[in-house]
């Protein structure tokens, strides 16, 4: 992850905690994970303050969130100390096995990462899947590369390379929408990992 925006979210971990806990609920992400996940192990990547890993937590799911900012993680665990929350970061997820998770969640995040790096990561959070797992993944929208003024990198995620790097799954969902949580344009993608022969 950028070095930047892990600084970023380490040294205001309880405002960004507080912001995100705060905000209207993720219907729009609620519903499509409905429609598109089925119980199981299922990762929650780049939790921030662990509000989703809850929920799919409290709606049967066997959740655990990765977070590789150690400030979010200890808010994530203050907050939802039934839930587990591991450190783990994008592009690597070191320490997280292949083929471990019936569902990825992945909200927002790949844009906080390199340009070059978001190919990789996004092969990695396939490799993570379960053959016939379900990934969710979204960015923010930005016309060009930039930075926030607490030093948070927004990148300009191609939409090419993410479904370049989804290899051989199968493309469920791909839309840009109004995120009914944040306010913001993102770009998400549903895709199922094929079941190996």
């Amino acid at each position: 992850m950028d070095s930047e925006t892990l600084h970023a979210y380490d040294t205001g971990a309880a405002g960004y905690a507080d912001d995100w806990e705060t905000q209207p609920a993720g219907t729009d992400l609620q519903d499509l994970v409905r429609t598109y996940f089925t119980l199981g192990p299922t990762a929650d990547v780049g939790c921030g303050s662990g509000r989703d890993t809850a929920w799919l937590t409290a709606n049967g799911f066997q959740a655990v969130g990765l977070e590789p900012s150690a400030g979010l993680r200890a808010e994530a665990e203050r907050r939802h100390p039934d839930v587990a929350f591991h450190d783990a970061a994008l592009p690597e997820l070191a320490g997280v096995a292949s083929n471990s998770f019936t569902n990825v969640l992945c909200e927002t995040v790949i844009m906080h990462l390199e340009p070059s790096t978001v190919g990789p990561a996004v092969r990695r959070l396939v490799d993570i899947l379960k053959p016939g797992g379900v990934l969710y993944l979204t960015w923010r929208v930005s016309a060009d590369d930039k930075r926030d003024d607490s030093g948070r990198l927004y990148a300009a995620v191609d939409v090419t390379t993410v479904k370049g790097a989804l290899g051989s799954c199968d493309l469920l969902l791909d839309e840009e929408v109004t995120s009914a949580s944040s306010g913001r344009t993102i770009h998400r993608v549903v895709a199922r990992k094929h079941q190996q022969r």
